[in-house]
Order: structure tokens, then sequence, then C-alpha cells
């Protein structure tokens, strides 16, 4: 029987926990300064002033709270916050994939056009995306205001204007998380299941979907919050109409001028908490080795 030739292993390859595992960096004073003023920098600007809200909210217990519910305008607008949050979500949430994919997988002329408009609702005002929306959409004097005014559609001082100018303003939220993940991915596994007869639909649904699924989740969390939280560009076009148009952010203003802080800050700390709910959800869900 021939012997086995048995080669030398020039060393064992460590544990994947050990390979992942981030190299240890020496602290110097250096170091410490730099986490005193990240942590200085968030405590005033972040965490304290919220904190603050919380416990303003709470000075009489859940009275504040209670009495935002039993109010039928605040209900409304709530209420009215909560719809036009969730279109602008799915709008974006659609828009984004398929633009996204545009951006990534294929090439065409203006492309790089394309993906620098696609940052204006960042760098413009809201107030300026409220009053451009005003001279297109106007019922009087705007560019398309009085042909869709003709047709009974009235955008402007009204939900849709609402929900355009939330959308516009959250464009880009949910395209700029999903960019990344689709180039990290590549083609190749698309291109295995084309070779193996899928069509498009079948590769998008099984391959590229779960591929970018927390992508459209951390996109899904940013755009609700931007939403919720949105108030230029939706001052400018809707009115402000107590009971119709006024949104909870608009509240919040409203109840603060006229010295009704206590209400002011309850309807705060609603909009602040969904957030800050869907963010720990997201962080309790998402797997492990995901970054």
């Amino acid at each position: 029987m021939a012997d086995t030739l048995i080669h030398p292993v020039a060393g064992e390859a460590p544990p994947v926990e050990e390979r992942r595992r981030p190299p240890r960096v020496r602290k110097t004073p250096v170091t410490y300064l730099l986490r005193l003023i990240v942590t200085a920098y968030l405590f005033f600007l972040v965490a304290w002033p919220v904190s603050l809200v919380v416990t303003n909210t709470f000075d009489d217990g859940w009275g504040s709270i209670r009495s935002l519910f039993e109010d039928p305008d605040m209900v409304v607008a709530l209420q009215l916050s909560a719809y036009v949050a969730v279109w602008s979500v799915v709008i974006n949430t659609l828009f984004g994939v398929g633009v996204s994919l545009l951006l990534v997988r294929y090439e065409f002329p203006g492309k790089r056009l394309l993906n620098a408009l696609l940052d204006i609702p960042l760098s413009v005002s809201p107030i300026v995306v409220g009053l451009a929306l005003v001279l297109v959409y106007g019922g009087r004097n705007g560019w398309l205001g009085p042909t869709l005014a003709g047709w009974g559609l009235d955008v402007i001082f009204s939900t849709p204007g609402i929900i355009m100018a939330t959308t516009f303003v959250a464009l880009p939220l949910m395209i700029r998380e999903i960019v990344p993940v689709l180039e990290e991915i590549g083609t190749e596994q698309e291109q295995a299941a084309e070779s193996l007869g899928a069509n498009g639909f079948q590769r998008f649904w099984r391959i590229t979907l779960p591929s970018i699924k927390w992508g459209i989740t951390y996109g899904v969390v940013l755009t609700l919050a931007r939403s919720l939280g949105e108030f230029g560009a939706v001052k400018v076009v809707s009115g402000n109409v107590l009971g119709q148009t006024r949104t909870a952010t608009l509240a919040v203003e409203e109840k603060y001028l006229n010295f009704d802080q206590q209400g002011a800050y309850a309807t705060a700390f609603l909009l602040a908490m969904v957030s800050v709910a869907c963010i720990v959800i997201v962080a309790i869900i998402r797997p492990k080795n995901h970054p």
C-alpha cells in the first residue's frame, strides 16, 4: 500500500469571528480627546434637547398626551401627518428602487446629470420647494393649476400638494441607501440566473430584491422620519387650515406661538417617538452579521 504524502500546513486559518474582528488601535490621549469631543457634541446637540422635550412633555404626567387625543383638530392633524408619510414612503420606495436600478445597471446619456439632480432636495431649502410647487400647481396663476382645477383636482392648499412636497424633500433618502448596495452585490448572480432561463421579473424578485431588502428598510425608516418632520414645504403648500390641511408639525408651531408649550412638547414627542421606534425595531430585527 502506497504511503500517503502529507504536506505540512503553513498555518491554520484563524476563526471567522477573529478574521472579522477589526484590528486593535493603540489608545492615545488624542483618542480620548476625540471621544470626549464627539460625546459632548452629541450630548449638547441631540441628547440634551430631546431629553428636555421628554421631561417637559410629562411635567403633569400623561395629561398632555391625553389632551392631544381628546382634541378633534389634533387628531385630524396626526392622522393627516400619518397619511402623508405613508404615501411618501410608498411613492419614494417604488420610485427609489426603479431609479437606483437605472443608475447602477444601465449606462445612458445624461446619467451623471440625473444623479446630480437627485440631490437637489437635500441642497434646496424646503421653502423654495413649496414655492416652486405653488408656481406650477397654484389654482389661479400656476402653470398647471387652472387646468387641474378645471378637472376638479386641487393640488395646492390640499392633501395632494402636501404629499407632493413631502415626497420631494424625502426623495434622495431611499435612492442613496439602495445604490451602494446594488453596486456592492454586482450582477454576477443575475447573469447566472439569466443563463438558466430566468426572466427579468424572476431575477428581480428572487435575487435583486432579497439582496437590497435592508437598504430598502433603512430607506423606509429615513423617509418616514423625514416625512413626519417636514415643515417648511408643507407650510407653504398646505394653507394651514385648521382641521383640514394642518399637519402635526404645523400644529407644533401653532401651539408654541399660542403659549401652549405643553401641547407643543407633547406633539413633538409623539413625532419623535415614531421615528425612534422605527430605528429601534430595525436594529432589533437586523441580522447580527449585517453592517
